[in-house]
């Protein structure tokens, strides 16, 4: 049964605050994962000096 997109758990980046949504990739490490996109997590440090 497929899954629609509105019932998809979704977390908040703390890099961009935005609100992103699970992925396929991510379904084994769904609890692990804090950043929507590679841009972001490489982006981590500069938000912090902000």
């Amino acid at each position: 049964m497929a899954h629609k997109k509105l019932t998809l758990p979704q977390k908040t980046c703390p890099t961009c605050k935005r609100d992103f949504a699970w992925r396929k990739k991510w379904q084994r490490d769904w609890d692990n994962v804090i950043y929507c996109s590679q841009r972001c997590k490489r982006s981590k440090n500069e938000e912090s000096t902000r």
